[in-house]
């Protein structure tokens, strides 16, 4: 199609369209119409904030699908407007301030599906939903799905102010002093990252903001903030607290409440980074550079964040809450990776490594410092599936372990599962190097012998109950839940790392996500399918040539990072016997056996992700609540899912056995007979469950985290897909 050059001008509210120099045969091609109906005058919020096109229905066809909230409200767009010298910036500020609102269409003819082919397959993040685009670049991709309504649609909508130009009070969950932000922190946070030690004051009431300050809805402009806490770790606590719901605020899951959110979190996450290079800067750096090399640490004159924390740990403190930052909201690996190693040098530094037996009122502050630093830094390794930066096992790493009153063996038990899980997280890597090449497939074998060892030994001590010392009151300690959340986050790792050993030999890692996430193979990553219930139907197409009795490893012709469902099963059968004995009899364990420890696995990997605490901050005139929470009656999301990456091993093992249940079932002499009884029914009904607690789990997290949005987008998709019906 030729498209023709036009100019454009808006004045009162009209837009007069000016063919430059067009062919009259060009210029009938380019008034046709844009699409097969005209678009809809306003679409709904979701729709919006999507930059999907709308149908205009209640609810629309896109948000029942995806059993959204689907709500509508009068366009901004329209009304007189000033004339504009500089259309292209201008645009940009005034029109497009509010991303839920948008511009004016530029004349393209653009299906629907010719944009739905570019998914976020090249977007850092390893299948998470990156946050780190520019504004010109969502400009860029919104000015391309605006229907244009033409003049008629202007009379039909009240004027508006350009949202730029108007600021408004914000209820975005923010705190007048560092006490709330503190007490907040042991609400929201520290039950999954316990980074502080133990309380030293008694719980007193969430009392957010009700106005965190102005904002103007214009993403160049970052909010103005009633209060800007003292310290990075202040600040970096501020960010992950802002993505979470202000219990005012009506519809948090409106557009508007996720990016006015998300502007406040970044401001503070880019405060706190500020924060951070001043407390390690030194004056005479800047006065008198050929001393600073022969002077000592600088001096922070500032009061602690904590009475029992150090004030120079708050640095180390708060790279480690921006590096999981980094991850589950803003979905970038490389400065999830980075904020980590910079936490590191400035531990290793302090010499936290090193540090004996001292009992002091800072002693626990130090060795949690320390180990939620070697944590973090093996915790960018695994989800980016890269090796390791230092070494897990370095006998320099000599700091004794933190202690729970309530589990003294808890913080061994978390990191000898953190260790167990990155050691299988380089097995993955070691054996695509070695069926790439087809060598070193011995050390293979024996790796994953040991592997499996150690992880059942770990699975087996996270299983037995804490020796709690007779001092120790259960009912009134206050790390009560967050010893027993720690217990489960251990368990899910463990679990997650013996995926990672058997699944290779259970299902050859046949690809079922359409996206690359974690070390899992991505389905048909260079299709250009339109639709994803394509994509997912020709990454399912593959499954159903594994047998029913889980047998027969068929060795892949390339690395398994780029296998496919087509290539696995066109593989050629002369290759096959060839390859058969040679590559797949030195395993130690049958494909069956390793099935069942996926299954294992995968299933309770759900259960300890449900059984994990949901936040419950006090109210007015409450009285603190131990032991593990209910839900609360309104649900609040679970913070610091540096572990999301469990839930997708999760998602694909009990996906991989529901289909060889279901190819079993098919082939058996009773299938059609209904039984109660019936084991594969059986076994498909707790996959199901299984499964739904996975996808509650991840919408829990999503709630804050627009990174894990992806996640739970594949694990549905890949569900409803599964379970048609339910």
């Amino acid at each position: 199609m030729v498209l023709g050059n036009f100019s454009s001008s808006y004045d009162n509210g009209v837009t007069t369209t000016t063919t430059v120099t067009q062919p009259k045969m060009a210029r009938t091609t380019v008034v046709r119409k844009k699409f097969a109906k005209p678009p809809v005058k306003v679409a709904c919020l979701s729709c919006r904030a999507s930059r999907t096109r709308c149908d205009g229905q209640d609810p629309c066809s896109n948000c029942l699908g995806k059993k959204k909230k689907c709500s509508y409200m009068p366009s901004k767009r329209g009304g007189p407007r000033k004339k504009k010298r500089s259309s292209i910036p201008t645009v940009q500020q005034d029109d497009l301030s509010d991303s839920n609102i948008p511009p004016p269409s530029t004349g393209f003819d653009d299906s629907p599906g010719m944009f739905g082919q570019i998914d976020v397959l090249s977007i850092p993040g390893a299948g998470l939903r990156s946050l780190d685009f520019t504004s010109d670049v969502h400009t860029m991709f919104a000015d391309l799905f605006a229907p244009n309504d033409g003049p008629s649609s202007h009379a039909q909508m009240e004027p508006t102010p350009s949202p730029s130009s108007v600021s408004s009070p914000s209820l975005v969950r923010a705190y007048a002093h560092e006490h709330d932000i503190l007490n907040a922190y042991y609400f929201f946070i520290h039950p999954y990252f316990p980074l502080l030690p133990p309380r030293v004051l008694s719980p007193s009431p969430d009392v957010p903001m009700e106005g965190a300050g102005s904002y103007s809805d214009s993403p160049s402009e970052e909010p103005v903030l009633v209060y800007k806490p003292r310290s990075p770790l202040s600040l970096a606590l501020s960010a992950i607290l802002a993505l979470v719901p202000h219990p005012n605020d009506m519809e948090p899951s409106s557009p508007i409440s996720v990016i006015r959110r998300r502007a406040y979190a970044h401001t503070f996450a880019q405060l706190a980074n500020a924060s951070i290079e001043a407390d390690c800067e030194l004056q005479a750096s800047s006065t008198d550079p050929s001393q600073a090399l022969s002077g000592d640490r600088p001096a922070i004159d500032r009061e602690p964040f904590h009475s029992r924390t150090p004030v120079e740990l708050e640095s180390v403190l708060a790279l480690l809450i921006l590096s999981i930052y980094e991850y589950t909201q803003r979905g970038n690996l490389l400065k999830m990776r980075y904020r980590a190693g910079q936490a590191l040098a400035i531990a290793l530094d302090m010499s936290l490594h090193a540090l004996g037996e001292e009992h002091d009122e800072f002693a626990e502050a130090r060795r949690r410092a320390w180990w939620m630093t070697y944590y973090c830094v093996l915790q960018g390794s695994i989800v980016s599936t890269t090796p390791l930066s230092i070494v897990a096992n370095d006998p320099q790493f000599v700091t004794p372990y933190p202690r729970f009153s309530a589990d003294p063996d808890g913080w061994s038990v978390l990191m000898q599962a953190q260790q167990v899980l990155v050691s299988a997280t380089q097995y993955i890597i070691d054996l695509n190097k070695c069926i790439a090449t087809r060598t070193n497939m011995h050390y293979i074998y024996e790796r994953m012998r040991q592997l499996d060892a150690w992880a059942s030994s770990a699975l087996a001590q996270s299983n037995l109950l804490p020796i709690v010392p007779q001092s120790a009151n259960r009912v009134g300690d206050i790390e009560y839940a967050t010893a027993q959340s720690i217990r489960a986050i251990s368990r899910i790792k463990i679990s997650s790392a013996q995926i990672k050993i058997h699944r290779f030999r259970a299902f050859s890692d046949i690809p079922i996500f359409i996206k690359k996430h974690c070390d899992l193979t991505a389905a048909n990553a260079s299709s250009t399918a339109p639709g994803n219930q394509t994509k997912q139907a020709k990454a399912l197409s593959g499954i159903n040539t594994i047998q029913c009795s889980c047998g027969g490893l068929e060795p892949p012709q390339q690395p398994s990072s780029e296998l496919t469902p087509s290539s696995m099963s066109s593989a050629s059968s002369d290759y096959n016997s060839m390859s058969q004995y040679s590559f797949t009899n030195g395993f130690p364990y049958s494909s069956q056996h390793s099935a069942k420890i996926c299954l294992r696995a995968a299933l309770l990997i759900s259960h300890m992700f449900q059984s994990l605490p949901l936040p419950e901050p006090l109210g007015e005139g409450s009285k603190s609540q131990q032991g593990m929470s209910l839900m609360p009656s309104t649900e609040l999301p679970r913070t610091m899912p540096s572990f999301a990456c469990c839930l997708m091993q999760g998602s694909y093992a009990m996906l991989m056995i529901f289909y060889k249940a279901r190819v079993e079932k098919q082939m058996s002499p009773e299938y059609g007979n209904k039984s109660p009884d019936n084991p594969s029914d059986r076994l498909i009904e707790e996959i199901r469950q299984g499964l739904e607690r996975i996808i509650a789990t991840v919408s829990n997290y999503a709630i804050a985290f627009e990174a894990l949005d992806g996640m739970r987008d594949e694990i549905e998709g890949a569900y409803h897909t599964a379970f048609p019906a339910t």
